[in-house]
């Protein structure tokens, strides 16, 4: 649990600078000013913000009444962006899903605790609406940006039964405890048995809880044929051999309160600057190669046979992005996909 602590704000300040700077994108103003990206919406409530009840499962299964709409979900390194409706939508105490034919999300609902609805002129005098949703901390967690094909009646509906009696412009960010001491790390040994018993992609995440691992020590740790390093610009390559061989791939960006899924195809690709790019009809990428500090090809045992993934992680250990081939229950991993990933350049020291 975190521990609140208040962080001096000023919400008159901050709208003062922002009126300074108003093309800037608001997490890059919010991390120059050293405030919580939530804090500078939160100080334009009255002006074209609204802050809302954040009941997650409420929120959520308001969402398809909207209709088509883009979804939003980023870390520092990436943004996952796709077009199309929210549905099949289940959501419990600490999880959650939203499973439509586009919008795909894994929701954990603790870290929902800020949600506001925000409406924007621009440029061309078109007023755009937004739903956004933060952790404890002030990060953004998701975002639902309307589209010209979106129901703005049903928004509007939306935003009057979500609107909070607390319209304060004030927000004071929890403080994160430092982590809490862990257990015994498992061996090589008891990593690799564990691993290898492994018969779904789900129970990785458990398995390394219960050894005590952080999921890069534990890349490191394992056999060369679960786990191998890759060049960190190997991305690009995958990505345009995926496209010129038409291979659908899974695409995973998340943070710790929703992780959002792109399956299928992709076409477009294109770099600028330090950003490799996804231009797709229903779903964009902006991937920040350059804060890849480690690309790892990564084999899990399942019913089905092994799941290969190509995982990026930042400095701080933390995961930027997975990519998967896209594969059904019961049906063996593409092959295409497989002999693509493996055949990625390794990075120069890795054992064969």
């Amino acid at each position: 649990m975190t521990t609140p602590g208040t962080i001096p704000l000023d919400p008159a300040d901050i709208r003062e600078k922002r009126r300074q700077n108003p093309k800037m994108r608001e997490r890059d103003f919010a991390r120059i000013h050293s405030i919580p990206e939530a804090a500078l919406v939160a100080a334009h409530i009255g002006e074209g913000v609204i802050r809302l009840d954040c009941n997650v499962a409420r929120l959520l299964e308001g969402l398809p009444a909207l209709g088509e709409v883009m979804a939003l979900t980023r870390n520092e390194s990436a943004v996952h962006e796709k077009i199309g409706t929210y549905g099949g939508i289940s959501i419990g105490e600490q999880t959650g899903l939203v499973i439509g034919d586009e919008i795909d999300l894994r929701v954990f609902p603790p870290h929902w605790r800020h949600a506001f609805a925000v409406s924007k002129t621009g440029e061309d005098g078109e007023e755009r609406h937004s739903l956004q949703f933060f952790d404890a901390m002030g990060q953004a967690v998701h975002k639902v940006h309307l589209r010209p094909a979106s129901d703005v009646a049903a928004y509007r509906d939306f935003v009057m039964r979500m609107t909070s009696g607390d319209q304060s412009q004030s927000l004071a960010p929890s403080i994160l405890p430092p982590p809490a001491p862990r257990g015994r790390p498992a061996s090589r040994g008891e990593l690799e048995e564990s691993w290898r018993a492994l018969t779904d992609t789900h129970q990785f995440f458990g398995m390394l809880k219960r050894l005590n691992l952080e999921r890069l020590e534990a890349l490191a740790m394992a056999p060369r044929d679960l786990a191998w390093r890759l060049q960190a610009d190997s991305v690009e390559r995958m990505l345009r051999g995926a496209a010129e061989a038409a291979l659908p791939v899974m695409a995973f960006v998340g943070n710790p309160g929703c992780i959002q899924i792109h399956s299928g195809p992709i076409e477009k690709i294109e770099t600028m600057g330090p950003w490799l790019n996804i231009f797709d009809p229903s779903f964009h990428l902006h991937l920040r190669v350059d804060q890849i500090a480690e690309l790892w090809a990564v084999r899990k045992p399942t019913r089905d046979g092994y799941v290969t993934s190509v995982e990026a992680y930042g400095a701080d250990r933390g995961l930027i992005i997975q990519f998967f081939g896209v594969r059904h229950e019961g049906v063996d991993e593409l092959a295409g996909w497989r002999s693509l990933a493996e055949g990625l350049p390794q990075l120069e020291g890795e054992p064969a």
